[in-house]
């Protein structure tokens, strides 16, 4: 009776290993599955995007851009023709300022307090040569 016992036992745990087994293979094999369809589908997506992109570069090429314009009713510009508006409001191109005016005497100001350009040995001789003295 206990050796049936230990053997049925035995037998349930090879089953729940063996179940446990399948399952995540499964999840594997689902898995591999899913990323087959999903590499496909990107695949796909960048042979419609490739496509997209030969049918613009045919539409705005050189050639189909002036038949449509010709369509349109333009034609080609001659330098013998040019047309120039007068605009009787418009003051002119302003000059960009990009930097500020240079100062009254020509010198520009220091950005930084003199106290802050002393190096280290201005400073400790500075402080060491006055007590040295009292």
């Amino acid at each position: 009776m206990q050796r049936s016992g230990l053997f049925l036992l035995c037998l349930v745990g090879v089953a729940l290993v063996a179940g446990l087994y399948l399952s995540i293979t499964a999840q594997a094999v689902a898995a591999g599955v899913q990323v087959q369809a999903l590499e496909a589908q990107r695949e796909q997506t960048q042979r419609n995007i490739a496509n997209v992109q030969s049918q613009l570069a045919f539409l705005t090429s050189a050639t189909e851009m002036e038949k449509r314009a010709q369509e349109m009713g333009f034609r080609p510009y001659s330098a013998e023709e040019p047309l120039y508006l007068v605009i009787p409001e418009y003051p002119g191109r302003q000059t960009a300022i990009l930097a500020p005016p240079p100062s009254a005497r020509g010198i520009p100001q220091p950005l930084i307090l003199p106290s802050y350009t002393q190096s280290l040995w201005e400073w400790l001789f500075q402080g060491i040569l006055p007590a040295q003295e009292d």
